[in-house]
């Protein structure tokens, strides 16, 4: 389903130093330095599956996710998801993706939640039966009724992480990409995502690929889990896998990360 060999992105970024004669000479003369976000990643992932991609900020898992969505195009690599090249078939690759940035909206901040899934609608042009059938499902299983009606801007996080999961599979997508779908949530409202999202990939096979610095998402979602730093992938595995590289079976999740950040110097 997806295949990703030999993938490299790089991004130039301006550098200067401090004070005004630095600032009055980069109007003229700017410099820039690369910045190499992922070198040579591989990995394939089976339709089903529920992948944990892990790392340091900075490691190149967002990056990873805007280039699998078709958002960013690669220096180098090659990527291949149901049979399309993200980048180049754009249009038809997001009618098989669903996308949530758990720090960026899909939703019309000053409407009515109903509202912004009608527009959506229309974008993926969702025939009425599947859209009706696919709100109802969602709206159930997220616990959306008595929110469809609120602006936006008038949900707390918790409500608007969850029509931003419903906004992404309304049209019913076969890969779904997260990207901190759980940060800033309280106890509850982690919950219920993670079980609405477990129950996705029972009932509609669904394949999901989870980012996320909260190690509690990661051990109740996924069976496999990528390691990545300095855009590299480190390992590839089980939870116990990751756990025995450091020799920490019986420690925390979030200090047996720590201890696999300091193992390969990547933080």
């Amino acid at each position: 389903m997806i295949q990703v060999e030999n993938l490299s992105k790089i991004y130039k970024v301006s550098r200067r130093e401090a004070g005004m004669k630095s600032a009055w000479k980069n109007l003229f003369s700017r410099q820039y330095e690369e910045v190499k976000a992922i070198q040579n990643l591989s990995f394939s992932v089976k339709k089903g599956e529920m992948v944990g991609y892990i790392g340091p900020n900075g490691a190149g898992k967002s990056s990873t996710i805007k280039i699998l969505s078709g958002i960013l195009t690669p220096e180098e690599g090659t990527c291949i998801i149901n049979g399309r090249i993200p980048w180049k078939e754009r249009k038809a690759h997001v009618k098989d993706i669903g996308v949530v940035f758990g720090q960026r909206s899909q939703l019309w901040w000053d409407v009515p939640v109903i509202d912004s899934f009608e527009l959506l609608k229309d974008i993926y042009q969702i025939s009425k039966e599947q859209y009706n059938n696919s709100l109802e499902e969602l709206v159930n299983c997220l616990s959306l009724s008595t929110i469809l009606k609120t602006p936006t801007r008038q949900l707390s996080l918790g409500q608007r992480m969850r029509c931003e999961i419903a906004a992404s599979l309304l049209h019913n997508p076969s890969i779904l990409f997260l990207d901190e779908p759980t940060i800033g949530l309280d106890a509850v409202s982690k919950l219920a995502v993670r079980d609405f999202i477990k129950k996705r990939n029972e009932v509609h096979k669904t394949t999901v690929i989870l980012t996320t610095h909260d190690m509690q998402d990661i051990e109740a979602l996924t069976s496999r889990i990528m390691l990545i730093g300095r855009g590299r992938l480190l390992l590839d595995g089980t939870l116990d896998n990751l756990k025995e590289q450091v020799g920490q079976s019986n420690n925390n999740l979030d200090e047996v990360l720590a201890a696999l950040y300091k193992k390969y110097k990547i933080q």
